[in-house]
């Protein structure tokens, strides 16, 4: 198993990629916390499934808007595990509205999920890591790279991500931290399905045709990177962005056709 006896903190890890990468990290021996800010039900569920594999699941619920929360969260792992190895930065949330629409309270809410308690959740987990060859995986995005429709807020955020990825490679690196980030394509999620809303099927379509894979891709397929970045198999990988997105940033896809204009 490439991570047995490893300790992991995967955001968001009720349901979409978090959920897959949570399972995956079990799968390969790892203990797992997840994480969840609405639906208690669905974090059960995968902490069960992480159970049934024999593995430990800390269910905990905390709101990453919240610093105070977020302290809370990472105190309750010292307390249980003493110790982290794997920290991914998955949970996201923003407002699908063109950069002229958006309210501050929209940026404020946003920047301060994904960069700035993003730095505050680092800053815990670090030292949780010292001794451990810790691995620190964010997740970004295609729009974090390209222009989207609707997408400025958070793309704008997530490329923020990217660099902070980098920037903290840089500094960790004497610590035996690495950090790494994956920036999925397409990927079908419920997610996804609120940013398309009436229009997945037609995006979908033109996803296809615009990605070389010639298909959408799975929350498992983007898990599966992430177990490789947090293995020893990636010991000597820091700083990187890979993406996962069969293709698509090579022709950058024909967004427009499935919106219309910005």
């Amino acid at each position: 198993m490439l991570l047995a006896g490893k300790k992991a903190l995967v955001t968001g890890s009720s349901r979409g990629i978090g959920r897959a990468t949570a399972l995956a990290f079990a799968r390969e021996g790892a203990d797992v916390v997840v994480h969840y800010r609405r639906q208690p039900e669905l974090a059960r569920t995968v902490a069960a499934e992480i159970r049934a594999m024999g593995r430990d699941a800390l269910v905990i619920r905390a709101e990453w808007e919240s610093s105070e929360e977020i302290d809370r969260l990472f105190n309750e792992i010292e307390e249980r595990w003493q110790g982290l190895d794997i920290f991914m930065a998955n949970a996201a949330a923003s407002t699908f509205k063109p950069i002229m629409d958006l309210k501050p309270y929209h940026v404020q809410r946003t920047y301060r999920m994904l960069v700035e308690n993003f730095i505050l959740s680092a800053q815990r987990a670090v030292p949780l890591m010292e001794g451990r060859e810790g691995r620190i995986i964010t997740v970004t995005g295609h729009g974090s790279q390209f222009t989207l429709p609707r997408y400025g807020n958070i793309g704008s955020a997530k490329g923020a991500v990217e660099s902070l990825t980098r920037y903290l490679a840089a500094e960790l690196g004497h610590r035996h931290i690495t950090v790494n980030g994956i920036a999925p394509g397409v990927v079908t999620t419920d997610s996804e399905e609120f940013y398309m809303g009436e229009k997945l099927e037609e995006f979908h379509r033109v996803c296809v045709q615009a990605t070389p894979l010639e298909r959408i891709g799975t929350p498992e397929e983007v898990a599966d990177a992430a177990v490789f970045l947090a293995s020893p198999l990636a010991r000597f990988v820091t700083g990187q962005i890979i993406a996962v997105d069969g293709g698509l940033a090579l022709t950058s896809g024909p967004f427009q056709e499935t919106f219309g204009s910005f």
